[in-house]
């Protein structure tokens, strides 16, 4: 039903504005700070119950990189596929050989040299040199198991638990859990790469059926220009639309006025129609979130602050890796200012530009490399030196992995059947590897990660039990995990 848009009388003061709402939404607004505070009584506040183990990590960041990474050009060093190059695959026994989008070919080597690293042993590829320095602090899940060989599903597995969209991801099931340490700043934020958004677009950072505030927080940056106009500041970042265009004159302190006393008015009879929907809710705390970060992200955005020496480091002299470079430093800026879950993501979705390396392995997989080698290694030395690895863990991903033979000639098609993830940082056992692929990195063989197990691996670092993490939904206790996972002990300190 319509109604019309009357200016409900004189423009409230901000006092008398706050003051109207209190009657209205005060409860929403303490219920709400008490949460984020963790001192609502009942289990109801967060849907987390007591775990019976501490938390080690206090965030995280995870690294996403999009279109499914080659395990055996990257990790998984496997002599078999340099033995019989160019033959045949059969892996024996009969067993029908299939690709997702091709036809099998000849058995495909890597292109790249393979040397061991670390006093743990690592093996690793010449296309990483700077992460082969650090592989003594990562604990490497070498037998990775997805569900699907197919993008869209896989990104939704490996991000919700589900191959369907409409489910919580990791990092809002982490935020709803844990609350938010800071009042200026989201509890979840993506940062994606420059060229777009990945597979399923916002559907990876979505909250599912969780309260919308729990969604990620997308900041889609650029680089400022050397006249540091914009909020962030020279050698920082622009955000859109965190400020009013210079054109819009129109936009002023009395139109704001006007514009919040409209909008009480919407609020009031929207609430009193729909006192059960939380979307007004979240609407109402993103706007005050909105004007928080107006005043917080131009500090955490400005990277002028930082010395010369921690900028080389993260390559943000360098035109190959300073986008990952930034937003590397970005993620660090962001948890140690309070942010819980971080997500920084190598690749947009689509054919080219990312780590789907169907046509040319040698051409495709060493730009996307470059570009990201030198950053990560980056961030967790920085986050070491900062003592902030203590309790930042740091998540490796991809959402699949690449088959052991050739796609046309050079490239390599998709394979949920084995792929390499790794982690480091809070609770993780560091120079570690948990699990085996066979000899062709075909099929995980021993010791197999399905995407239940790490998620409850992530929780449990985090102090939460992915058993009574649950959350009502259509008559049904939801869990990231459904009914599936196990923690992999294995990979902890």
């Amino acid at each position: 039903m319509a109604f019309p848009l009357q200016r409900p009388g004189p423009i409230p003061t901000r006092r008398e504005f706050l003051g109207r709402l209190g009657a209205g939404f005060g409860s929403v607004a303490l219920a709400q700070l008490l949460g984020a505070e963790r001192l609502l009584g009942g289990e109801a506040g967060s849907g987390a119950r007591p775990s019976p183990h501490p938390a080690r990590a206090k965030r995280v960041i995870q690294l996403f990189m999009n279109g499914g990474a080659s395990q055996m050009d990257l990790f998984d060093h496997k002599p078999a596929l340099f033995r019989h190059a160019g033959e045949a695959f059969d892996p024996g026994k009969g067993v029908r050989v299939e690709a997702p989008t091709s036809e099998p070919g000849k058995v495909l080597k890597p292109p790249f040299e393979f040397r061991q690293h670390g006093q743990s042993g690592r093996w690793v590829s010449s296309v990483l040199p700077h992460l082969s320095r650090c592989v003594d602090d990562l604990a490497f899940l070498m037998a990775m198991q997805s569900r699907t060989n197919v993008h869209g599903p896989g990104s939704y597995l490996i991000n919700t638990g589900f191959l369907l969209p409409g489910f919580p991801c990791l990092g809002a099931w982490t935020s709803y859990a844990l609350g938010r340490e800071s009042d200026n700043l989201p509890a979840f934020v993506v940062l994606p790469d420059a060229k777009g958004l990945p597979y399923n677009g916002r559907g990876n950072f979505s909250s599912g059926f969780l309260p919308v505030s729990f969604q990620g927080t997308v900041i889609q940056s650029r680089a400022a220009d050397a006249s540091g106009s914009g909020p962030g500041g020279s050698n920082g970042f622009l955000l859109s639309d965190l400020s009013a265009p210079p054109s819009a004159r129109y936009i002023t302190p009395a139109s704001d006025q006007d514009g919040l006393a409209v909008l009480q008015g919407l609020n009031r009879r929207h609430q009193e129609a729909h006192p059960t929907d939380s979307r007004l809710e979240s609407r109402i705390q993103a706007y005050e979130l909105a004007a928080r970060m107006h005043l917080s992200a131009p500090e955490v955005f400005a990277l002028e602050g930082e010395t010369e020496a921690t900028r080389r480091l993260y390559g943000l002299d360098n035109a190959v890796t300073e986008n990952f470079g930034r937003r590397c430093l970005l993620a660090r800026r962001l948890v140690e200012r309070g942010v819980r879950f971080v997500q920084v993501w190598s690749g947009a979705g689509g054919p080219t530009g990312n780590w789907d390396n169907h046509a040319n392995i040698v051409k495709e997989l060493p730009p996307m490399c470059a570009a990201t080698d030198q950053p990560i290694a980056a961030l967790l030395t920085d986050l070491r030196a900062r003592g902030l690895l203590e309790d930042t863990l740091v998540l490796w991903n991809t959402e699949f992995g690449r088959m052991p033979f050739a796609q046309s000639s050079e490239g390599r098609d998709h394979n949920g059947g084995t792929f390499v993830g790794w982690m480091a940082g809070a609770g993780v056992r560091p120079g570690v590897a948990h699990g085996e692929s066979d000899e062709w990195s075909w099929k995980a063989a021993h010791d197999i990660t399905t995407t239940y197990d790490f998620h409850a691996t992530v929780l449990h670092l985090l102090g939460l039990d992915h058993e009574r993490l649950t959350f009502r939904h259509n008559g049904a206790d939801r869990r990231l995990t459904d009914v599936h996972g196990e923690v992999i002990r294995q990979v902890l300190a």
